[in-house]
């Protein structure tokens, strides 16, 4: 449950509806909802947020605790909403669900409106190919948000290890993500200036470690599967470590290949709109058709 005074009240700064392809007026200050997978309190989340301010206002709601690999899954429990307190002092909303609960519950109960785009991330660890698309809670939060059709931006650093406790993402600065913040920021003024390009739903970033601004490139999705994960652990098995070494080759123009070949930042448009060949179902229709 939320109180009352926990609703955040926009309508003195935006009464103009927006859909995903139209550009933000000059005279109206956007609504940036800020969502992660990693917890709250994840310095990705804290340093994205702190670039974006300048942007328009943000809203955070992000869940309690991490939630990797949850993909878009809602949560049929009962939800919690606390109002929290940021590093920086600002306010947020942890819940306990998930990412994609997150943006249900910010575009239903907290907002009571569509935000202008959605910036998912800092995610850190990276986030490429299909089975990263379908897994991801960052990536889960964008596809929820694009079927709203609201814009959405998922922004990964692509940490090279991440072993079990997870000691990388701990030691992660927030001068290390400098340059992922700054390119996502840059994404997101370019999308609230100009819109959505076209038949775009999600832009996934993935920034390699230790790169720069001279290696960025424009990706496909690759649809290389993961490989064999799970490591032995006693009568069962386990996903104990996470290696960007382990993730499938794949042909140059992917955003595997990009990241893991090449060192450099993938900027990926992704379509949610799956097509529907109805057609070629039609001698199966007549199949079902028949009488035995």
């Amino acid at each position: 449950m939320i109180s009352r005074s926990s609703v955040i009240d926009i309508s003195r700064e935006s009464k103009v509806s927006y859909n995903r392809s139209t550009k933000i007026r000059d005279d109206v200050m956007p609504t940036i909802l800020l969502i992660n997978d990693d917890g709250i309190h994840s310095v990705g989340l804290l340093a994205l947020k702190k670039r974006l301010t300048k942007l328009g206002r943000i809203l955070v709601v992000a869940p309690k605790e991490e939630t990797s690999g949850v993909g878009k899954a809602l949560t049929t429990r009962q939800i919690n909403i606390t109002e929290t307190g940021l590093e920086d002092g600002s306010k947020a909303y942890a819940i306990t669900g998930t990412p994609a609960d997150a943006f249900l519950l910010a575009f239903n109960k907290i907002m009571k409106r569509s935000p202008d785009l959605l910036v998912a991330g800092i995610n850190m660890g990276p986030n490429l190919g299909i089975d990263d698309l379908l897994n991801s809670g960052t990536l889960g939060a964008a596809l929820e948000a694009a079927i709203h059709h609201v814009p959405a931006i998922a922004v990964s650093y692509c940490i090279p290890e991440i072993t079990e406790n997870q000691p990388e993402k701990m030691a992660v600065t927030e001068k290390e993500l400098e340059l992922t913040v700054t390119i996502a920021e840059k994404t997101a003024q370019y999308v609230l200036n100009k819109g959505m390009p076209l038949e775009v739903d999600i832009i996934s970033i993935n920034v390699p470690k230790d790169t720069d601004f001279n290696a960025v490139k424009i990706t496909s999705l690759s649809y290389e599967g993961y490989g064999d994960i799970h490591s032995k652990l006693g009568n069962g098995f386990m996903i104990k470590k996470w290696m960007l070494a382990n993730y499938p080759d794949d042909e140059m123009g992917t955003d595997l290949y990009a990241v893991k070949k090449e060192k450099s930042i993938s900027i990926t448009p992704i379509k949610i709109r799956l097509p529907h060949n109805r057609k070629s179902l039609e001698d199966l229709l007549k199949t079902l058709a028949t009488p035995r």
